[in-house]
């Protein structure tokens, strides 16, 4: 299990790398594309979160759960959102739109605080039951490409070096692993913990959801991204089917 975890961990980090690197290597990438990529991961995340993760998380640890979920949600808005300043995914991908250092310092801080909480909610949900796990591993997977196009090309738009940039890109899938391991130590403690965590996990997966995917593809000038999320919660349902046939 603990090897099949860190595997997970790696996928996604290496997701965010790749997008990261090609921001840097082709410099720009097609925004339709981008929102297409952010509104499936945007369905299919709401999905989870509402059928599998905050009906599992009550009857692990029953009403107590709502409070963990609470406590998940606001911790990813006070990190993402309050402590550092508000983060809009993909909207600097445009060569004309320019921010300053610090505002892209500010923007990674956000989004190596958004990747470990992608980590930890993979390796909970690993341990918590195999199925919804992969699921998380799914959800998580969806958005991270567009994730690390998005680190990359606000640091691009700030006048980083090429150099820079990969680093940083790094840096936010070292924290999707640091998350896995984290949540990984503790696998060994007391079940009603484990429950509290998964609960706090699926506070944070909806806080992603909902706010952070959401209103980006709703400020889309194009119809289809927003028809997407649909299409997303629906390979949502397909994926659950073929992981029920299989586990």
């Amino acid at each position: 299990m603990v090897v099949k975890i860190l595997i997970f961990g790696l996928v996604v980090a290496f997701a965010e790398i790749l997008g990261g690197l090609l921001i840097v290597y082709r410099r720009s990438w097609p925004r339709r594309a981008q929102e297409i990529l952010l509104a499936l991961g945007a369905g299919f995340i709401l999905a989870l979160v509402f059928i599998k993760l905050i009906p599992a998380s009550i009857e692990a640890i029953g009403e107590s759960s709502a409070i963990f979920v609470l406590i998940g949600f606001a911790a990813i808005h006070f990190f993402e959102h309050t402590l550092v300043e508000h983060l809009h995914f993909g909207e600097e991908t445009h060569a004309d739109v320019m921010v300053s250092r610090t505002a892209s310092i500010s923007a990674f801080v956000g989004l190596l605080i958004h990747a470990f909480f992608d980590g930890f909610s993979i390796s909970i949900g690993l341990q918590f039951d195999a199925m919804i796990g992969v699921l998380i591993f799914l959800a998580v997977l969806l958005h991270k490409f567009p994730e690390g196009l998005t680190i990359g090309s606000i640091m691009m738009a700030a006048g980083h070096h090429r150099k820079t940039i990969v680093l940083g890109t790094l840096g936010i899938g070292g924290a999707t692993m640091l998350g896995t391991i984290v949540a990984l130590t503790m696998g060994t403690v007391d079940k009603s913990i484990l429950g509290g965590a998964f609960a706090f996990s699926a506070g944070a997966a909806a806080y992603v959801g909902a706010s952070d995917l959401i209103p980006e593809i709703n400020k889309s000038k194009d119809r289809i991204p927003p028809l997407i999320v649909f299409l997303g919660m629906v390979l949502f349902y397909l994926s659950e089917m073929l992981l029920e046939g299989m586990l």
